[in-house]
């Protein structure tokens, strides 16, 4: 009976890491959506997702360039509504940013930031998230 109860309790205990394994590597669907508008050489590093799912801020770099790239980008292409996309190197007052009506997605901003820490974020309509203090390097 006690080597049952044994046998049993690993079989659980495979079958939960086996699970969390699978949810551990689920791809958010959003991420879907970055479809390479900073331009070639940039690797994704970086989201955020605006709570409504209306779409997704993306923070993409260049290692070869020394660059980071910012673009926000609607979830469900629209009529024009306000977008934003805008980086600055961490500790700083300037930022690069694009703001206007857009249908699908704004940006890219650009900003060499290569051994420094990065703020970013976006804007959909009244609704803005962004990032302080990341992809230090």
């Amino acid at each position: 009976m006690l080597i049952l109860r044994k046998v049993a309790s690993l079989g659980l205990t495979a079958a939960a890491a086996a699970a969390v394994a699978v949810v551990g590597t689920a791809t958010p669907a959003s991420a879907a959506l970055y479809g390479g508008q900073c331009g070639s050489g940039y690797n994704l590093v970086n989201v955020r997702d605006f709570p409504d799912l209306r779409g997704t801020v993306y923070l993409t770099y260049n290692a070869s360039t020394g660059k980071n790239c910012v673009v926000t980008i609607r979830e469900k292409p629209g009529a024009p509504t306000l977008m934003e996309a805008y980086i600055r190197r961490s500790g700083t007052t300037k930022w690069v940013k694009q703001s206007d009506d857009f249908t699908t997605y704004a940006g890219p901003v650009y900003l060499s930031a290569a051994g420094s820490c990065v703020d970013w974020g976006g804007t959909i309509g009244t609704q803005s998230v962004s990032r302080n203090g990341t992809n230090c390097g």
